[in-house]
């Protein structure tokens, strides 16, 4: 964390206040504009799921989109994934993404998505596009927007925001001041509000669920019990290391910290160590070390777990966006 995201969660400098009003007065005035049709927005022929967050940083929306994609199927819905593809260096977008496509292209979240749903994934920063491109190419029927709250040119039927149960909204400032894309107040507005962690009063409770370690080198897995008592390197680069680090430490193991920014490109010598000691990262790092692990290198998947009502609550409603 920089100096700057310190202050985020602390009181925010006198000096950041009038670039947060003006920021604020800029965000109101292009939402505004969507919603007035001074800005032009485009509505599909299949009901849109907005995953998203206020917050700068991670919250937990891709195992939350793994979540919704896994429901939906189950529901017998057939779902398909736009998402940004942020990070990915591609000289073209949108990018259609599976499994095997190289997270230095598409992103790094686009392809666990791929790997994790089996289902459509199209990658790109025009998220109208994206979609368009991914329903001429696929039979789906409902579409999941992964972290496309502010992407308002791209009409929704539900939105579902994400919140970090830890960090909360920091010092409940926009930016430059805090952490948030927009004013706190913008959650009153949404239809779920899913809470990563201790859910408050209006919140839907999400935990993300570590079960096991696989291997880099084969695909290989272990319980993680295997790992207690033992120190570790455990890498991270996510939007909250300290959450991945403490989830370890629960589990009894001894953790050494090597903290990424979020989205970081690796290279083999951010993973190779002068010891013997395993190294245990998240899925979203693994995807990017694929390439040059060894069988010293593990990475934690996680499943998120979500209150069973937050399911009948969102099948209720994807009923009625059918029947609308």
């Amino acid at each position: 964390m920089n100096a700057l995201e310190r202050r985020w969660y602390q009181s925010p400098a006198l000096a950041l206040l009038p670039i947060e009003a003006f920021y604020r007065a800029v965000i109101a005035v292009r939402r505004s504009a969507y919603r007035w049709g001074v800005f032009s927005s485009a509505r599909l022929d299949v009901p849109v799921i907005v995953v998203g967050n206020i917050n700068v940083g991670g919250t937990g929306k891709t195992p939350l989109t793994i979540w919704l994609v896994k429901c939906l199927k189950e529901a017998g819905y057939q779902p398909g994934i736009i998402t940004r593809g942020y990070g990915g260096k591609a000289s073209s977008w949108p990018q259609t993404v599976a499994a095997d496509s190289d997270p230095a292209l598409v992103g790094d979240e686009p392809v666990i998505m791929a790997r994790r749903c089996d289902c459509p994934v199209v990658a790109g920063p025009d998220r109208v596009r994206a979609a368009k491109v991914l329903l001429a190419n696929s039979a789906c029927n409902i579409l999941i927007s992964d972290d496309g709250m502010q992407h308002y040119r791209l009409q929704r039927d539900l939105e579902i925001v994400v919140v970090d149960g830890e960090r909360r909204f920091g010092n409940n400032h926009c930016l430059p001041a805090g952490p948030l894309r927009e004013p706190v107040k913008r959650l009153k507005e949404v239809d779920h509000i899913v809470t990563n962690g201790n859910a408050r009063t209006g919140e839907w409770g999400m935990s993300l669920v570590q079960e096991g370690a696989i291997s880099l080198a084969d695909a290989s897995s272990v319980p993680l019990s295997d790992f207690k008592g033992q120190a570790v390197h455990a890498v991270a680069g996510i939007g909250n290391p300290a959450r991945f680090f403490n989830q370890l430490r629960a589990q009894g193991i001894k953790v050494i910290e090597h903290a990424f920014p979020d989205h970081h490109p690796y290279v083999a010598d951010d993973i190779q160590f002068d010891d013997s000691i395993p190294v245990l990262m998240t899925e979203k790092d693994a995807v990017k070390c694929q390439r040059f692990g060894c069988r010293r290198h593990w990475y934690i998947p996680v499943e998120a777990c979500l209150d069973q009502g937050f399911a009948l609550a969102l099948l209720e409603t994807t009923r009625k966006m059918d029947n609308g």
